[in-house]
């Protein structure tokens, strides 16, 4: 019976989430009625996914901006994914496509899903604008190492990281190699990015980098504004002063796994086995990639 209770209260609070969702919607559509605009029933649904570990919550600051420029709505419901964090279970397309169908025209959502062809198709299809965000694997296996280590105490492997693992450097062996003898399947690095890697061959889905955030924002800002008007979304001021709002909302310290917000952080924490171990496991990933024209790094 104790094991019910979280499980009871996950779903309270989902529920709650919906009801949130419900009245910010519909406050949201009277705002824009009252001034004029476009309702929500205009615009696609609007999705940032991503590789965890990935810039994701960057991508949703901006994303969350469009509420400020035209018809959008921030759901306020939590990330849809693939695995459970508690148990490390692959969750099914049913599972999943319960939680997108809840996502409706002008919603903001996010999450980490793979691409498979029935989520491909989902999110492909005329009412959608969908991004995925990349980040060099290199740093997100330090960020990996990390989030499992310090910050979410529920997930799987916490407990493996912080207590079995006890040095960093045998911890980001793990976030490279995975664990193979675990109970819960834990792929190296290149084994679990694989199943995200058909996302970029979709143009109906815009392929952005982490470290565009970082090093061109104003021009990586412009390219999500204009994915959006192309796949629906009609601000409602000017192309300049839109960017100029959208990039505003960029503030990395506000997200909840924020611990350096840069990039390149590998070539000061992977020693030369490392290095070595990644070039063998993900090598050729990083060059598929672009973050490597070869092996000689």
């Amino acid at each position: 019976m104790s094991g019910l209770i979280p499980e009871f209260k996950t779903r309270m609070k989902y529920q709650a989430k919906l009801v949130r969702r419900f009245y910010r919607r519909a406050g949201r559509d009277v705002t824009l009625a009252a001034n004029h605009q476009p309702r929500l029933s205009v615009s696609p649904v609007f999705f940032a996914n991503s590789f965890p570990k990935s810039g994701t919550h960057l991508l949703t600051q901006v994303l969350e901006g469009f509420p400020l420029v035209g018809p959008a709505v921030d759901t306020g419901l939590p990330a849809v994914v693939m695995y459970e964090g508690a148990s490390g279970r692959e969750r099914s397309n049913a599972e999943i496509f319960r939680e997108l169908g809840r996502l409706s025209h002008g919603d903001i959502g996010y999450g980490h899903l793979h691409a498979r062809p029935e989520i491909v198709e989902h999110f492909t299809r005329d009412g959608f604008c969908a991004y995925f965000i990349l980040r060099d694997p290199r740093d997100v296996v330090i960020s990996h190492v990390h989030y499992v280590t310090k910050i979410e105490p529920n997930h799987v492997h916490h407990a493996y990281y912080a207590n079995t693992l006890t040095n960093f450097d045998e911890r980001l062996q793990t976030s490279i190699l995975g664990r193979p003898e675990a109970d819960t399947p834990f792929l190296d690095i290149a084994g679990r990015f694989a199943p995200f890697l058909n996302w970029l061959l979709h143009p109906e889905v815009l392929i952005i980098k982490y470290e565009d955030f970082m090093e061109e924002r104003t021009a990586t800002v412009r390219k999500v504004l204009n994915h959006a008007v192309a796949r629906g979304f009609k601000p409602n001021i000017p192309e300049e002063q839109t960017v100029e709002k959208l990039e505003g909302m960029i503030d990395p310290q506000r997200s909840p796994t924020f611990r350096q917000g840069k990039s390149g952080g590998w070539k000061t924490q992977f020693s030369p086995e490392n290095k070595a171990l990644f070039k063998l496991v993900a090598g050729e990933m990083l060059i598929k990639l672009g973050y490597e024209k070869d092996l000689d790094w």
